[in-house]
């Protein structure tokens, strides 16, 4: 099978010939991944452009956590982290995009030189968020969810998960171009460890090619996640830490690449890189 089919593209944005590769730079002080490493400015710009220099054919800047638990921003703040990192990026010639929930960041963001609106509430977070991406005509992520990370472990409640995410999605995404967004210019995203076990997270995974009828293209954002960490536990359940969970990370990048996803987002973008050109290099060779 081609692979080819469900990958697409987004208007507004470069093309690929193969799944693109997404590097997350968190500038925030409590990620589960990297716990603040690139909370100065001037370290998440470096950390950006070292991404870049490993493969990575976006920069997604996220000023706010949502891990599980996490609590939410005040949005100055969230201004403050992200919109100088965005202009020092895209001033080295990055392709940046914005990880947000709030419509005045994504705005600065894009204002700033993002070229697209990574919102893992897919605009219900906050409401001004549609209409705010349909003006600025920036392209817009719209992920699985079903609310903020104090409580979402609560709601991974399914009787059906893959079709109870497309569906969930489809109204999404019906929402959101009826808010004025095109739909050229839409990115789905399952939302993988959002309001998700890990049983749920893997099924997820197992059946991405279900996704394609949504007649998008897919994101998908495993990096580093809960369902990983369970997946490669110990004998006495013990998870490995976030950082030992790249070669996991990769694995799910080449299942994702071979299903036809857009484009994976990850935090060490070596390894991933090389899983979706080899997966594109086989392709070829089919």
């Amino acid at each position: 099978m081609s692979t080819l089919r469900g990958r697409g593209t987004v208007e507004g944005l470069p093309e690929w010939d193969r799944c693109a590769v997404m590097g997350v730079v968190n500038v925030t002080p409590d990620s589960f991944s990297d716990g603040g490493r690139w909370f100065d400015t001037t370290a998440a710009i470096k950390r950006g452009l070292a991404l870049m220099a490993d493969g990575a054919d976006l920069i997604d800047v996220g000023g706010e956590s949502t891990r599980p638990g996490a609590s939410r921003v005040d949005e100055d703040e969230e201004l403050r982290r992200v919109v100088p990192v965005v202009r020092g990026l895209v001033a080295e010639g990055a392709v940046v995009s914005v990880d947000t929930m709030r419509a005045r960041v994504a705005e600065q963001a894009v204002a700033a030189g993002g070229v697209l609106v990574n919102d893992v509430s897919g605009g219900l977070a906050d409401p001004d968020m549609v209409r705010v991406v349909a003006e600025t005509g920036a392209p817009f992520v719209v992920m699985h969810w079903r609310g903020f990370s104090e409580s979402m472990n609560a709601r991974a409640v399914y009787a059906d998960v893959v079709g109870e995410v497309v569906a969930e999605l489809r109204e999404r995404m019906d929402a959101v171009v009826a808010g004025g967004v095109a739909p050229e210019r839409i990115v789905i995203d399952p939302g993988l460890g959002f309001a998700k076990d890990t049983a749920q997270d893997l099924a997820l995974v197992a059946h991405l090619d279900a996704l394609h009828g949504l007649g998008r293209p897919l994101l998908v954002a495993a990096s580093r996640k809960r369902f990983l960490g369970k997946t490669l536990a110990g004998p006495d359940g013990t998870p490995p830490p976030a950082r030992e969970r790249d070669a996991a990370t990769a694995a799910v990048s080449t299942l994702s690449a071979r299903a036809g996803a857009w484009a994976v987002r990850v935090h060490e973008v070596r390894a991933s890189a090389d899983a979706v050109r080899v997966c594109r290099a086989v392709e070829g060779a089919a």
